[in-house]
C-alpha cells in the first residue's frame, strides 16, 4: 500500500532526478578557465590536468608578513605567467598585493573588479609599488623610489614646459614653477626647486601653451602618458616604462594563455629588469624632433614607421649604430657601444628625490667621470659599506658582481658607479645589459690635448667622433 509519506519520497526523488538532467549539459560546458589551461598545455606540448590553482600569500595586503591564510586563485587562468621578477616572488607577494582585484573569484569579470593591469602607473603607484616598505616609507632615502620618480624630470618634464612659457612671455625666466604632476621637495639644493604646482590650461593660458599641451604633452613622452600606439613606441608608463620590456611590434612572447600573441600593446613578458637596453630607452628617445615653432613632433624619416623596417637579421651591433643618436649629431664610440644605462647612473635617469630644473642642469656623468683628465684620474672609491646602494643594484641587475672592497669609479655627487671597476691597476667596465667587459682608456698618459676649460662631452666628440 502506497502512502503519503512514500508518494511524497517519490515526487521529490523524481523533482531531483529531473534538475540533474537538467544541470547536466551546464556540468558538461568548459569553464573559460578551464579552456585556457587547455590551450596553455597545448602551447606548452605537455600534458596537465584542468584544476584550480591556489597559492598563498606570505605578506598581507599592508606589505607585512601575516599569519592570515589570504588565498589567491589568479594562477588558474594566468598559468604559466612569467614571475615579475626573483625580488618578487609571487610565494611571497601574490598577485592582488599589487594588481588588486578578487582572488578567490575565477569568473573574469569578478575577479577584475578593482584591477590595477599596470600598479606601476603613477596615478596609482602608492596603492602597490609606493606601499610602506615597498618602495616608500624607508629610512634609507636611496629606497624610496616612487618618491624619487615623481620628482624627476622624466615625470614633471618641469624643464621644457619652464622653457615654452617663458619663450612665449608666461614667464618671467626659465625657473621652473609648474610639472605635469605637482611635487614638493622638503630639502631642495640650492640649483633645484622647492615645489612644482600642476601645468592646467586656463581661460587665460596662451595659444602656445595650448599647443604644447595638446602637442607634446600628450604625445605619449613622458612618464604619466601612455605610449603612442605604433611600432617601435609601445611602451607602458609609470616605473614599468623603463623596468618593463616591450618589443618592436608590441607583442607578448610569454606563456600566459589569456594574452593574445597577435594584439599589440602588451609587454614582451611578464617581467621587471634593470638590465634595460637601448632599445627601450628608444621607445621614447630619439624617434624625432619637436619644434618649439610649431609645438609639433616630426618622426625621424630614416626608422619606422616612417622609415622601412629595420631587417630582423641586422646584428645588435649595427642596429644600435643605425638607430642610437639621430643622424645630425656626433657620437663616440663608446657612446654607441654602450648601452645608455652603462653610462647614465640610477640618480640620473629615474631622479634622487630633488626637484631639477632642467636636464642639462640634472646630469653630471661627463666623459672624465670615467676617463678622467690630463691632470688627474677619474676620481674612484673602494666598497665599505655592507649595505651600500651599489651592492644592491650589482644584485638586482645581474651581469657584474660587486662585493665589499671593490674600487669603483664614483661621481661628481658620490653616486658609485658599480658597472665601473678597478681590476688589477686597470679600469674595467661591465655591461648592465650583457655583461660584456671594456677596458677605460684615461687621458692621462695619453696624446689627448684635453683643455682644463673643455670637459664637457661635446669637446671629446671633436677627435673622438665615431663614423657611421
Amino acid at each position: 500500500m502506497i502512502t503519503t509519506q512514500h508518494a511524497l519520497i517519490f515526487l521529490l526523488a523524481s523533482l531531483l532526478l529531473a534538475l540533474a538532467v537538467a544541470l547536466l549539459p551546464w556540468g558538461q560546458v568548459e569553464r573559460e578557465w578551464q579552456a585556457y589551461q587547455r590551450a596553455y598545455f597545448a602551447g606548452e606540448n605537455t600534458a596537465g590536468e584542468a584544476a584550480v590553482r591556489q597559492i598563498i600569500p606570505r605578506l598581507g595586503l599592508d606589505g607585512q608578513l601575516t599569519t592570515e591564510t589570504r588565498p589567491e586563485l589568479c594562477l588558474t587562468c594566468h598559468l604559466g605567467l612569467e614571475e615579475i621578477s626573483p625580488s618578487h616572488p609571487v610565494e611571497t607577494f601574490g598577485c592582488i598585493i599589487c594588481h588588486g582585484g578578487l582572488g578567490l573569484a575565477l569568473d573574469k569579470d569578478q575577479a577584475h573588479t578593482g584591477l590595477r593591469p599596470n600598479p606601476a602607473d603613477l596615478s596609482i603607484a602608492e596603492q602597490s609599488c609606493g606601499q610602506t616598505g615597498c618602495h616608500a616609507g624607508h629610512t634609507d632615502p636611496s629606497r624610496n623610489h616612487l618618491e624619487q620618480v615623481t620628482r624627476s624630470l622624466q615625470a614633471t618634464y618641469a624643464g621644457s614646459i619652464a622653457l615654452v612659457r617663458y619663450t612665449f612671455g608666461a614667464q618671467k625666466d626659465l625657473t621652473p614653477h609648474l610639472g605635469i604632476v605637482g611635487a614638493v621637495d622638503p630639502q631642495p639644493l640650492p640649483q633645484t626647486v622647492p615645489a612644482l604646482a600642476v601645468f592646467a590650461l586656463t581661460p587665460d593660458s596662451l595659444p602656445a601653451e595650448t599647443q604644447f599641451a595638446q602637442n607634446c604633452l600628450e604625445g605619449g613622452c613622458h612618464l604619466t602618458e601612455p605610449a603612442s600606439f605604433q611600432p617601435y613606441r609601445y611602451r607602458a608608463t609609470g616605473c614599468a616604462a623603463c623596468h618593463v620590456l616591450y618589443n618592436d611590434e608590441g607583442l607578448y612572447t610569454g606563456s600566459d594563455p589569456t594574452l593574445p600573441r597577435d594584439e599589440p600593446g602588451h609587454p614582451a613578458r611578464h617581467q621587471l629588469t634593470t638590465a634595460i637596453p637601448f632599445s627601450q630607452c628608444n621607445h621614447c628617445h630619439n624617434r624625432g624632433n619637436y619644434s618649439l615653432r610649431g609645438m609639433t613632433f616630426t618622426p625621424r624619416p630614416d626608422l619606422p614607421p616612417v622609415g622601412a623596417p629595420l631587417p630582423a637579421t641586422m646584428p645588435p651591433e649595427g642596429r644600435r649604430l643605425r638607430e642610437y643618436y639621430q643622424p645630425i649629431g656626433q657620437f663616440t664610440l663608446c657612446e654607441w657601444e654602450l648601452d645608455c644605462i652603462d653610462c647614465h647612473t640610477q640618480a640620473e635617469a629615474m631622479g634622487d628625490g630633488h626637484l631639477w630644473p632642467d636636464q642639462k642642469t640634472m646630469q653630471y656623468v661627463q666623459c672624465r667621470t670615467c676617463h678622467g683628465t690630463l691632470s688627474e684620474p677619474p676620481a674612484t672609491a673602494r666598497i665599505t659599506d655592507p649595505n651600500d646602494p651599489a651592492l644592491r643594484l650589482a644584485r638586482l641587475n645581474g651581469h657584474y658582481s660587486l662585493e665589499v672592497g671593490d674600487e669603483v669609479i664614483v661621481t661628481e655627487r658620490g653616486e658609485k658607479m658599480g658597472g665601473v671597476q678597478q681590476r688589477d691597476g686597470q679600469l674595467v667596465q661591465f655591461g648592465k645589459v650583457d655583461g660584456r667587459e671594456y677596458n677605460v682608456p684615461l687621458v692621462q698618459g695619453s696624446q689627448c690635448q684635453q683643455q682644463p676649460d673643455q670637459q664637457e662631452s661635446r669637446y671629446c666628440h671633436q677627435c673622438h667622433a665615431y663614423e657611421r
